[in-house]
């Protein structure tokens, strides 16, 4: 197990420097000059130079990349000169309110679709498997955007039974306290996950129901509740930890539609609404953090399976 840790943390270690150089990267391609890329087009030849002078945008890129690299291990992710605020900062304040929105609509997602994927197969081809199935391919191919509109035309709009807005608190405990506003946000990102995680649990369900160990279960004795719970359930789970962790980066994008969409002080709103100002440290910053969320979603995902299935760490 030892050796299994130490390889993906090796493996993960190189992706994160890959992702950190990427984005380094990035802010001298969008721009000759990247002061002329922060400061904005309309800043003065001098104000660009000066600027980039003064944070070594003039030296050798390696040796920048050097400094970018030792200013991340610190926590400075960059400065925003479009707000006057520091980019940590900025998403400290907006973190975790994103991630109720994600780790809620992650857990709802999980607990519907596995007990759902197991009605499935074991209704296989019944009206009930068919339903599910239909439901859950329409909601996997339905844009995130065009489910939370039709939402808010149905449920907020025409019925009247919820707010068109997400709650605008500031504060997490603010953003729990009103959970009418957080029913639609929380019901469209949710509902996509639930199409994806239901279809493989299925799929996983149905060839473990075929394996040798769920007859013997049978032929012991076991009722069939016990032969789910004890044996089919464990074992077709396993693929739904792996979706979880690569989930991760596909909730943050959905966050960014969703919040935008419902108004939700996060951090996807942040992102889009730094896009329209191109304000690129900020977009950057984001874009870092996307791509380190995304590798330990992977890690934690794998050490997750590796504990739940021995094969996996001894192959």
């Amino acid at each position: 197990m030892v050796g299994y840790l130490l390889r993906r943390l090796g493996v993960s270690v190189i992706v994160v420097i890959g992702i950190s150089l990427l984005v380094f990267l990035l802010l001298h391609l969008i721009s000759a000059s990247p002061g002329r890329a922060v400061l904005g087009f309309q800043a003065s030849p001098e104000a660009v130079a000066a600027f980039n002078h003064e944070h070594g945008y003039d030296r050798a890129l390696p040796m920048q990349y050097l400094s970018y690299v030792n200013s991340l291990l610190h926590g400075d992710l960059g400065y925003s000169y479009k707000l006057n605020q520091s980019v940590g900062a900025l998403l400290k304040a907006n973190a975790g309110r994103s991630a109720v929105l994600t780790a809620i609509a992650l857990i709802l997602a999980v607990v519907v679709a596995i007990p759902l994927g197991i009605v499935q197969a074991m209704k296989r081809n019944t009206a009930v498997d068919n339903v599910a199935t239909a439901t859950a391919f329409t909601l996997y191919s339905i844009p995130t955007f065009f489910l939370a509109l039709v939402l808010i035309a149905v449920l907020s709009l025409k019925l009247n039974w919820l707010p068109s807005q997400a709650s605008q608190s500031s504060s997490v405990l603010g953003v729990l306290g009103d959970p009418k506003s957080m029913v639609l946000p929380v019901v469209t990102l949710t509902a996509v996950s639930v199409a994806a995680f239901s279809r493989y649990m299925r799929s996983a369900a149905l060839d473990n129901l075929a394996q040798d160990y769920i007859k013997v279960a049978r032929a012991k004795g076991l009722s069939e509740r016990q032969v789910i719970t004890r044996h089919l359930v464990r074992n077709s789970s396993l693929p739904i930890i792996t979706l979880v962790g690569l989930s991760l980066p596909a909730l943050l994008a959905g966050n960014l539609i969703v919040e935008t969409v419902f108004n939700f002080p996060g951090l996807g709103l942040l992102f889009f609404n730094s896009l329209q100002k191109e304000d690129y440290p900020v977009l950057l910053a984001y874009s870092l953090i996307v791509g380190v969320l995304t590798v330990i979603g992977n890690l934690v995902a794998d050490l997750a399976l590796a504990v739940a299935d021995p094969r996996i760490r001894l192959g």
